[in-house]
């Protein structure tokens, strides 16, 4: 991360901004939210910039088209915040997981329970959209 923040330079003053923060503010504030301040977990890292990006892409989803200058100023936190995110398993790549690593669940056909077991073991990993239309999929 400080490697692209120096590459950046001045251009990205805002992109720079925007990892400090991610860096300093919100993971820390997670770290502390869940008692390890000190031995910050890289799980816990990936789930705050996924958050981040989360966010990011819905202020460019809202921001009015007449608004150039926020467009521009989202669109540049988005991009630089998608750089830096973990690499979230496909539709495919999910499916092929539940029906593998879950398969008695999956047999009952009670997406509850199946949701509830998946959650847990994909949070971080996998979009929760995803994982829903996977299991709904699997329910019928």
């Amino acid at each position: 991360m400080m490697r692209a923040m120096k590459l950046a330079g001045s251009e990205l003053m805002f992109g720079t901004g925007c990892l400090e923060y991610i860096k300093t503010i919100a993971v820390k504030k997670a770290a502390i939210d869940e008692g390890c301040r000190d031995n910050i977990p890289e799980e816990l890292v990936d789930r705050v910039i996924l958050k981040e990006l989360k966010t990011a892409k819905e202020q460019l989803d809202t921001c009015p088209a007449e608004r150039k200058d926020l467009l521009e100023e989202y669109r540049l936190r988005h991009d630089v915040i998608q750089e830096y995110a973990p690499a979230l398993m496909s539709e495919d790549e999910v499916r092929t997981y539940i029906t593998e690593k879950f398969a008695e669940i999956v047999a009952t056909g009670n997406k509850g329970q199946i949701m509830k077991a998946v959650m847990a073991e994909l949070k971080g990993k996998a979009d929760g959209k995803v994982i829903n239309q996977v299991v709904a999929g699997l329910c019928k």
